[in-house]
């Protein structure tokens, strides 16, 4: 099983880093971690397969996690997928995905998918298994809209995968992240308290408390690009593969 980091910026596009989304396949398994805005082109670039992906899990409803979806469905619109899919989210991720898709393109929410689509709301702390994927969301802390907000335990082919999402420090992410083999963590700042995001600093007095056997930063403003040189951790960038 691997990762690859389609996209690991945040929503300005730190770094000319695109927006979040990562791939997690493997022998039984193939889904997204979040899609968004630029996905569906660095889906393409990497030569990943759209019709192959059986799940998208979405964290939270933010453009730069969530607004690809529009274009994925047209994608597969246009390519007469045939595969079913699931896309799974917080509380309302129906009607959120339905309003977006109407912004974007106007009537395309009414055009009824060549394919089985279910889009499912999962509850904080409640253990859903989708096919060789299980999947337990945590509800993290990033602002008062845009939400409910989840970091994500996953297990699959042996392997423990989380991540943090978009939050500031709360001890949910203990209860996602512990012992897990790979802890992808945003890091948007280096040591300023910024509301809504952790900062490298504030992660790394909590890593004994997770104990990942691997971390690796995500979603990193300018201040953290600018001293990678100087992190003692492991930074995601675009296209970056990651066995599991």
């Amino acid at each position: 099983m691997q990762v690859r980091f389609v996209g690991c910026g945040d929503a300005i596009g730190s770094g000319g880093r695109l927006n979040t989304c990562f791939h997690v396949s493997g022998q039984s398994v193939n889904f997204l971690i979040d899609c968004g805005a630029t996905s569906l082109p660095a889906l393409k670039r990497y030569g990943i397969l759209r019709e192959d992906l059986d799940l998208i899990l979405i964290t939270h409803f933010h453009a730069d996690h969530f607004g690809g979806l529009p274009f994925m469905m047209l994608d597969a619109q246009f390519m007469k997928r045939k595969r079913p899919l699931v896309i799974a989210g917080p509380l309302g991720i129906d009607i959120r995905l339905t309003r977006l898709m109407e912004a974007m393109f106007e009537y395309s929410s009414a055009t009824k998918p060549n394919f089985d689509l279910q889009v499912l709301a999962l509850e904080p702390t409640v253990t859903r298994q989708f096919g060789a994927v299980t999947v337990t969301p945590f509800p993290v802390v990033h602002g008062d809209s845009g939400g409910p907000f989840f970091a994500y335990r996953i297990e699959a082919e042996g392997r423990i995968l989380a991540y943090s999402g978009d939050t500031q420090w709360t001890d949910q992410l203990v209860a996602a992240a512990h012992d897990a083999d790979l802890f992808i963590c945003e890091a948007y700042t280096y040591e300023r308290t910024v509301k809504n995001h952790i900062s490298l600093k504030a992660l790394e007095t909590h890593l004994p408390e997770i104990n990942p056997k691997r971390v690796i930063l995500t979603h990193m403003g300018d201040e953290v690009l600018h001293k990678l040189d100087t992190v003692p951790h492991m930074a995601a960038s675009d296209g970056l593969i990651v066995p599991l």
